[in-house]
This record gives structure tokens, sequence and C-alpha cells, in this order.
């Protein structure tokens, strides 16, 4: 699984961005997907992710109510749109893909796959 970031730049407090990922390869074994965050000195910290099959969502608590998460199944991408930006969501933003396999014995592993990242900048 390949997954490819866009959509980062610079935007004032306030403002709106959409950030888009889009997936290529082994696509039909991705079972979850998410946006995750890396701040400078900060660990990488989830944002949000959305299923494959039902499409649930969960949110970090930071964003609720600001970010939504979706996905085109039909073109392969995931979306995260962000409003009301504060300063305090600048970070280089992954798309993440995640696909779990099922081995004999209940053995049961998940691959995780990243993007480069995409920086997203909010000034005050």
């Amino acid at each position: 699984v390949q997954l490819v970031e866009s959509g980062g730049g610079l935007v004032q407090a306030g403002g709106s961005l959409r950030l888009s990922c889009a997936a290529s390869g082994s696509t039909f074994t991705i079972d979850l997907m998410g946006w995750y965050r890396q701040a400078p000195g900060k660990q990488r910290e989830l944002v949000a992710s959305i299923t494959s099959g039902d499409g649930s969502t969960d949110y970090a608590d930071s964003v609720k109510g600001r970010f939504t998460i979706s996905r085109d199944n039909a073109k392969n991408m995931m979306y995260l749109h962000m409003n009301s930006l504060k300063p305090e969501d600048t970070a280089v933003y992954y798309c993440n893909a995640r696909s779990r396999r099922y081995y004999p014995d209940y053995d049961v592993r998940d691959y995780d796959y990243w993007g480069r990242g995409t920086q997203v900048t909010v000034s005050s």
C-alpha cells in the first residue's frame, strides 16, 4: 500500500484546509485509515480515523467539532477537512493505513503504512 498526502500549507488562525490522501496498491487489504500529526518536539498523535467497513469515525478531543474525516472508497481517497484552525494545529500531518491479518492459533497482526507527510502551519 502506498500513500501520498496533499493539501497542506500556511493558513491564518480561524481558517480552513482540506488534506487529501491517495492510496494505491493493495488497498483492498486496508481495514482502517487515519490522520496523524507530529509537531516539533512532540510525539506523533492520532487526529482522526475511519474504518473501511461501516465508515465509523473517531477523533482526538482536541479536534472534535472542528475536523471531519471522510473517505471515497471508489477513488481510494481519504480526506481531512479542518476548520477553525488554531496555531496549536501546526504540525506535519501523516496519512496512515492499517491492515489486520489473521494467522493460525489466534495470531493477529497489524501492518501500518505511512505517507511522507504534509506540513500544516497556522499563523496567529
